[in-house]
């Protein structure tokens, strides 16, 4: 049973690990290929505030250290970690939540081999992950002929391994203490993001005695891409992960489990009682199918958090960092190849909108949202059929299309707080940097569109999740379409013959004709939501007539 339980738990998160870590090296042969063959020195001359929030060590030097830097020491920590949040937030709550720990516990298995398999298991996933990073950032670096001879990568993702491993059990201890997904991963992602904060300012304000009581400081305070690893704060982070799993194992093994569906609600109560009866009964509804979307929802808040905290930080940090650029590095963005300046839209990046553009709303942005998005389509339908929740679901008043049409409007409602967190962060930016260029027309207008990009994913997700059933084929088919449809947008318009073809990308729709400059593309706006409404459309036949898999 050990073996069972860690193999059905490393199945079913590795290919979501499998995919971060490939979007991560992306961007990391992404921007060593941008630095290369320019002058990064004037980097080393930004307030050392904006260096420590972007991961670049203020001692290092050269494109590999930045790129190394602010790839791997900030975006990829925060992916890593927030998967890690979100495997061990469902390893206990998560299987209460689903009304499944009861009948895995039915079986001749204990509560301590369940929790050391899913511990197991999350040690494993998140070694792929990091093991997958330190190949490819040396294989990039190779293929661009980068050195890499002062730059210590394995070290890097050493401690990327540590750091993510703690924020992980953290959320599993809180989960088996509590029993409650959401407050795990919240919890967990709020001290993520709040060390991450504390660690990088308070020492530049003489307060680092303070930032040492944030685990981050001891991911990051040593800049382990140029220093190699310290021993000494790996050590600290083994130790506090160690005692979040003794903290795990004592909750687990004390606290009485929640059996869902045993909680009774005001409402339940007063429906029992003949005098309120019939007023509850209108009140509540026969079928009270909106708990599908507030479920939904609450399964994936914790992504919500991180994804939003990403493109919240990225559009207030990067409008502050174009009045650092000197001139005459504005003039090199010119002599830019055409397959480079494809690959971020096309933009002119010597203006304040399309250096905007470029650093957050042509990769970044659309990456993240997809994240997002595609994790809830491909776990809406598939994911519940997987978890063997599904025929419980429907053995309720319930109907397939119902389901449904739930699960998309978890999918709409967070592409819509995912679009208003980025024109919140953008304007916030913008007014920051005085880039009176860049209005708010443009912003809401790109961050529109850029919430019905996402939602275009999430649907795709949706619909391939209702014809297979499978959640690891429905991500890769998905991220795969997403990978071909940007290939598509950025190079297809280099040759007149794939030009056209470039007109059907969404990609295109999102970007295609600058909006952050121009304003609202209706035409693009247009052919978002109808290939939206589409996808949902074709969704419905294709679950309601597929026998669903036990």
């Amino acid at each position: 049973m050990l073996a069972n339980v860690l193999t059905k738990a490393t199945r079913d998160n590795l290919p979501s690990g499998v995919i971060g870590a490939f979007l991560i090296a992306l961007f990391l042969l992404f921007s060593l290929w941008v630095y290369r063959d320019i002058d990064t020195s004037f980097y080393y001359d930004l307030p050392e505030g904006i260096l420590e929030l972007t991961g670049i060590n203020p001692d290092g030097e050269g494109a590999g250290g930045i790129a190394f830097g602010a790839i791997y020491n900030m975006m990829g920590a925060f992916t890593l970690a927030g998967l890690a949040i979100g495997m061990g937030a469902s390893s206990i709550a998560g299987e209460e939540q689903k009304g499944t720990l009861g009948f895995l516990l039915g079986n001749p298995v204990s509560r301590r081999r369940v929790l050391f398999s899913k511990a197991i298991s999350l040690i494993l996933v998140v070694g792929v992950m990091t093991v997958m990073l330190w190949g490819l950032g040396y294989a990039s670096a190779a293929i661009l002929d980068i050195p890499t001879d002062d730059l210590y990568v394995g070290s890097t993702t050493l401690a990327l391994f540590a750091n993510s491993l703690f924020y992980g059990f953290l959320a599993m201890a809180i989960g088996a203490f509590t029993g409650k997904r959401g407050a795990s991963s919240g919890a967990a992602a709020a001290l993520m993001i709040g060390g991450y904060l504390a660690a990088s300012l308070l020492p530049l304000a003489g307060l680092e005695w303070l930032a040492q009581v944030f685990p981050w400081y001891y991911f990051s305070a040593s800049s382990p891409i140029n220093n190699g690893i310290d021993w000494a704060h790996l050590t600290v982070l083994a130790g506090l992960t160690l005692a979040c799993f003794v903290v795990a194992h004592v909750g687990v093994q004390r606290r009485d489990l929640r059996e869902k569906g045993t909680n009774v609600t005001l409402i339940d109560r007063l429906r029992a009682r003949p005098s309120t009866q019939k007023m509850m009964e209108r009140i509540a509804g026969s079928t009270r199918v909106s708990r599908i979307s507030v479920k939904t929802a609450s399964e994936h808040q914790g992504l919500l958090t991180i994804t939003a905290a990403i493109i919240f930080y990225m559009g207030v940090l990067i409008p502050p960092l174009y009045n650092f650029i000197p001139a005459d590095f504005i003039d090199i963005f010119s002599t830019f190849p055409d397959a480079l300046v494809a690959m971020i839209g096309g933009v002119d990046m010597g203006t304040p909108a399309g250096f905007l553009t470029g650093e957050v709303f042509s990769l970044t942005a659309p990456v993240t949202i997809i994240v997002l998005t595609v994790t809830i389509g491909s776990r809406a339908l598939a994911g519940e059929e997987e978890k063997h929740t599904m025929g419980l679901l429907l053995s309720n008043p319930v109907s397939r299309r119902q389901v449904l049409t739930e699960k998309v409007q978890t999918i709409v409602g967070f592409s819509v707080w995912f679009g208003a967190a980025t024109l919140a962060a953008t304007l916030i930016g913008v007014r920051l940097a005085g880039l009176d260029e860049v209005g708010i027309g443009g912003i809401a207008s790109i961050s529109i569109l850029l919430a019905l990009f996402g939602m275009v994913f999430g649907a795709l997700a949706l619909m391939l999740s209702a014809a297979t059933g499978r959640r690891g084929l429905t991500t890769m088919l998905t991220t795969g379409v997403a990978l071909v449809t940007w290939f598509m947008f950025s190079f297809f318009p280099l040759s007149s013959t794939f030009e056209p073809i470039a007109n059907l990308s969404p990609f295109r729709w999102y970007l295609g004709s600058d909006p952050l400059l121009n304003g609202m593309d209706w035409s693009g706006a247009v052919l978002l939501a109808a290939t939206f409404v589409v996808l949902v459309a074709a969704a419905i036949p294709l679950f309601q007539r597929r026998d669903l898999r036990g």
